[in-house]
């Protein structure tokens, strides 16, 4: 088997260095030191600049001005993005934009798929549902009247959603059926209330009052919110590996300078050693990311469902990253919890990407089930 990434999925790789190189972790307050949102916007800097390196169009057809690049690619920028913690929608956007590329009409496609891949149309995606315990599509009721659709629910924890220009989000009709509305910040009956993430970003509590939208801007092919569900999480696994590799890189370089009894407490066995269990939990955070990725790329088939892939990758990334950062503090010492040391900021992400993956135990019973549907031969 050959897994070197395409030139194509390298060159992206290498923009998103060059344009991430520039960006710092400590930027913004400390969520640590501040008791409400760090800031009441995402990084418009950085927004821009990741639209003139092309890197907003990567997942967008050329016929909309992308590169018609695929998940993987995403995953990979994403990867970067996360090692500098990068406070920008790419994430929701990338999801978005691919989704619509793929389920929606072609009208739909041509108005906002050349302004998201410019960066000048920011959305979001609100997957969370009322409580962040239940099926997101399940939190918000959509029915047709005539030539519209008239929207019903409540969304929690939307990143971004007071700053960015329309929300992605799914909703369930009388029938049983899960469609995708794309719905303005700004449409009548659509209110925010202020929510903050664990990161200390914005988040919004979204409500939906007899919302009514256009037939042209809901996609109603059933497949798209369980494809939007799984680039969501498999790039949310993306992040939480880069938030991991770059917290393990300090880490490394932290106890290789810092000594003990004359050494390097980086030459001690139980500090090696705990070092690398976590490199371990890296490469198979890494293996069943790029598995996930790799079949939600090419639809191939598998001995599970796509959901079992992105099942393995999310119980990987959840656990993975909390035990990456935990064995971070402790081998940094009282170091690790200094407000001027960036490492608690790193901590702080992975709690609210480990909370957005949710437990592991419940990916586990989740793969349970469907190895007891698909059962291996």
């Amino acid at each position: 088997m050959d897994f070197t990434f395409t030139e194509e999925q390298q060159a992206a790789v290498e923009a998103a260095r060059a344009v991430f190189s520039g960006v710092a972790p400590d930027s913004v307050p400390s969520p640590a030191l501040t008791p409400g949102a760090i800031a009441d916007d995402f990084d418009r800097t950085l927004w821009h600049k990741l639209a003139e390196a092309d890197l907003l169009s990567l997942p967008i057809a050329p016929e909309h001005g992308g590169a018609g690049l695929d998940p993987i690619a995403l995953c990979l920028v994403l990867r970067e993005s996360a090692k500098v913690l990068a406070r920008v929608p790419l994430l929701e956007s990338g999801a978005a934009a691919l989704t619509l590329q793929r389920f929606a009409t072609d009208e739909l496609c041509a108005e906002v798929l050349p302004r998201i891949g410019a960066g000048d149309l920011a959305v979001t995606v609100a997957a969370h549902g009322r409580t962040g315990h239940e099926a997101a599509d399940l939190a918000v009721e959509a029915h047709q009247e005539g030539p519209e659709w008239v929207l019903d629910g409540v969304q929690t924890a939307v990143p971004w959603a007071r700053t960015t220009d329309r929300v992605l989000l799914p909703a369930r009709t009388p029938e049983g059926h899960a469609v995708l509305a794309l719905v303005p910040r700004t449409h009548p009956g659509f209110t925010l209330d202020d929510q903050v993430s664990t990161s200390g970003e914005p988040l919004a509590e979204v409500r939906l009052d007899s919302v009514r939208i256009s037939a042209r801007e809901v996609v109603t092919d059933p497949a798209a919110w369980d494809s939007l569900r799984h680039v969501l999480t498999t790039g949310t696994c993306a992040l939480a590996l880069g938030l991991g590799e770059r917290v393990l890189a300090m880490t490394s370089d932290y106890t290789s300078k810092r000594e003990q009894f004359g050494f390097p407490v980086a030459t001690f066995q139980a500090v090696a050693c705990q070092a690398a269990d976590r490199f371990i939990d890296l490469r198979a955070m890494e293996a069943t990311l790029w598995q996930a990725a790799w079949r939600i790329t090419t639809e191939a088939a598998g001995p599970l469902p796509l959901a079992g892939d992105v099942a393995v990758a999310k119980i990987w990334a959840s656990e993975g990253v909390r035990r990456v950062v935990q064995t971070a503090q402790h081998l940094h010492g009282g170091f690790g919890a200094d407000t001027d040391y960036p490492l608690h900021r790193y901590h702080a992400w992975a709690k609210q990407l480990e909370l957005s993956l949710g437990p592991a135990a419940a990916h586990e019973e989740s793969l349970g089930e469907l190895l007891a549907a698909h059962p291996l031969g």
